[in-house]
């Protein structure tokens, strides 16, 4: 007599239905696949994911210094400057010393940098509209707003960006 495993094979492999029934679940498997993609993507175009996220951060705005960066993208110090060394190398960033504090360094992108986020940018939404494709344009927007929501009460520097964007554009005629 021959037994059947009780395990089936990787192509009908499914997830426990209690876990299904988990919205927790749900973001955190779906937010580590999307990473997954991400990461690949950045990585085939010669970049590290941070690489995205530290450009994205320094093409909003002005020049920032070594140490808020590392706060706001959750990095060591340490690993921040491996990072900058990397895109300094490449020419797509530069940093400086302060002139109102010698101790510091500030970064600053350079316009290749702007040229490298951009491709980096469009990447990252190519792979976004491939994973959200089985939603229409409706969906998404509520998906996002309810995504937005959840960010901002509960990621400090989400609610910090999203305040700024409101003042931003409470100031502008």
């Amino acid at each position: 007599m021959t037994l059947v495993p009780d395990t089936p094979p990787d192509s009908q492999r499914w997830v426990a239905k209690e876990l299904l029934e988990s919205s927790g679940f749900l973001l955190a498997r779906l937010g580590l696949g999307f990473k997954a993609r991400a990461v690949a993507a950045a990585e085939r175009a010669g970049f590290e994911f941070h690489d995205y996220a530290l450009l994205a951060l320094l093409a909003e705005g002005d020049r920032q210094a070594q140490a808020t960066i590392a706060a706001t993208l959750g990095l060591d110090p340490s690993r921040l400057v491996a990072l900058l060394d990397s895109l300094e190398e490449r020419g797509l960033i530069v940093r400086q010393r302060d002139p109102q504090d010698r101790r510091r360094h500030v970064v600053s992108i350079t316009a290749d940098g702007r040229r490298q986020h951009a491709l980096l940018r469009e990447t990252i939404r190519g792979l976004e509209d491939e994973f959200l494709a089985p939603l229409d344009a409706a969906s998404r927007a509520a998906l996002h707003e309810l995504l937005l929501r959840l960010a901002t009460e509960h990621d400090p520097g989400c609610a910090g960006a999203r305040q700024a964007a409101a003042a931003g554009a409470a100031s502008r005629p």
